[in-house]
């Protein structure tokens, strides 16, 4: 009879120990994916024939600004052209982030490998005054920016992609 007793005994505690989660809800979390896209900064025009030449003083300073501004953000992969100016006004975002600067060809934008590849999320693309709003539009789906004026290495596109939607942000950092 003790043992009958110690059985039944077991047998509750076992039983009112048994994990009884709620089940889940089934709640479809959409994929996020922020683009951020900048044209390099200002770069040396004293040779009209180099065709690839390095920031200028002034585009020092303002590589260094982008980096402040995006200080906070948590990219998952940088891209960049392959010029020297492109990579020199992303090289310090891309230390201070800890990720790796990955080229890309200024006439394959946003295709659809580049699309999955970067779905999901937060990536910073740095290109030129036709490639960058460029960009935009091919990620956007429509043709809504021209490109941009010669002068102009402050303007910063937001792009955000949730599910098929996208909103787009046009800011001016000078």
């Amino acid at each position: 009879m003790k043992k009958l007793f110690a059985l039944c005994i077991l047998s509750v505690l076992l039983f009112s120990c048994v994990d009884r989660k709620q089940p889940k809800p089934n709640i479809d979390i959409p994929d996020i994916t922020t683009y951020y896209l900048i044209r390099h900064a200002e770069k040396d025009r004293s040779n009209p024939d180099n065709k690839n030449p390095d920031l200028n003083e002034k585009g020092i300073i303002r590589a260094a600004i982008w980096s402040k501004v995006f200080q906070e953000v948590k990219f998952d992969e940088i891209y960049s052209t392959d010029y020297k100016r492109t990579q020199q006004t992303v090289s310090a975002i891309s230390l201070q982030s800890d990720v790796k600067l990955t080229p890309y060809s200024p006439d394959h934008l946003y295709s659809d490998d580049f699309k999955m590849r970067t779905q999901g999320k937060t990536v910073l693309v740095v290109g030129h005054s036709n490639t960058t709003p460029q960009f935009v539009n091919k990620i956007i789906g429509e043709d809504r920016y021209p490109d941009m004026d010669d002068n102009d290495n402050g303007t910063l596109y937001i792009v955000t992609v949730v599910d098929d939607k996208t909103k787009v942000q046009v800011l001016v950092i000078d």
